[in-house]
């Protein structure tokens, strides 16, 4: 692809060699583009940008200053192995964001997915898999190897430590430490997070039907009282209800996973 003629990139700004620039896309001052970076259509790095290392950025995205996307993990077991970022399309990446590449150990590809926004000074760490329309709010800190699925957001100043997975539709509020995976459609809250309910006001702004969340009231009560392991109370969840929404929360609990979950309290 090279450097289209059709992108605007300021006098100031550096562009090394191999870097590849589609069209439409607008680099600011001072801002850096290293030689393994592809910016696809409509990308626009704002003033004081750096984007480097094998990173991705797909079409119409924004980076704002002061981001330093694609450098190498914050990994002391990282030794300099090929690694990737992978950005998609139509992200707002506000001022001061990190997104570091992958590690040998974690499958070397840190993915970033579709319509999402990452707020002043967050930061996703090597090998996080994100998903599509996910909110970071300021300064949240997503560590290593973390899963965080569609439609989540993390609210101000929170911590999701390594590993973690934090299902479909979930909210977590401001000041958590997420320390265990969190189900789909769940509400996190409080300094060390707990599983405190249902994402109700997400689930009825996406349109979802009374009759399914109605459906995912009661498979929260049975999660929360019912009789058996929270393991065994998932897997007669999934054989008792046929609702998708449930069967999404089944799904998740019996995947895999390298922590425990958040149990409603």
């Amino acid at each position: 692809m090279g450097i289209s003629s059709k992108a605007e990139i300021h006098p100031s700004a550096v562009i090394e060699e191999g870097a590849q620039i589609a069209a439409g896309c607008k680099v600011g001052p001072f801002s850096l583009v290293g030689p393994q970076v592809v910016l696809h259509e409509g990308v626009e790095l704002k003033s004081h940008v750096v984007v480097t290392g094998d990173t991705e950025v797909g079409e119409d995205t924004v980076i704002f200053p002061f981001s330093v996307i694609g450098e190498i993990p914050q990994d002391l077991k990282f030794k300099g192995e090929a690694s990737k970022l992978i950005i998609g399309k139509r992200n707002r990446i506000r001022e001061g964001v990190t997104m570091n590449c992958g590690t040998e150990g974690g499958g070397g590809v840190t993915k970033v997915g579709d319509d999402g926004l990452f707020m002043h000074g967050c930061h996703v760490a090597h090998d996080a898999q994100i998903g599509d329309h996910v909110i970071l709010v300021n300064s949240v800190a997503i560590a290593g190897h973390c899963i965080i699925e569609d439609h989540v957001i993390v609210g101000g100043l929170s911590g999701v430590h390594q590993f973690v997975r934090i299902g479909k539709g979930a909210i977590i509020g401001a000041l958590s430490m997420v320390t265990n995976d969190v189900i789909p459609y769940g509400l996190v809250q409080g300094p060390r997070a707990q599983l405190d309910g249902l994402n109700l006001v997400g689930l009825k702004r996406s349109g979802v039907a009374r009759e399914d969340i109605t459906a995912l009231r009661a498979a929260f009560q049975m999660l929360a009282q019912g009789e058996g392991s929270f393991m065994e109370r998932s897997k007669r969840l999934g054989e008792e209800s046929d609702s998708s929404y449930v069967q999404d929360i089944v799904e998740f609990v019996l995947g895999n996973s390298d922590r425990s979950f958040l149990t409603p309290q």
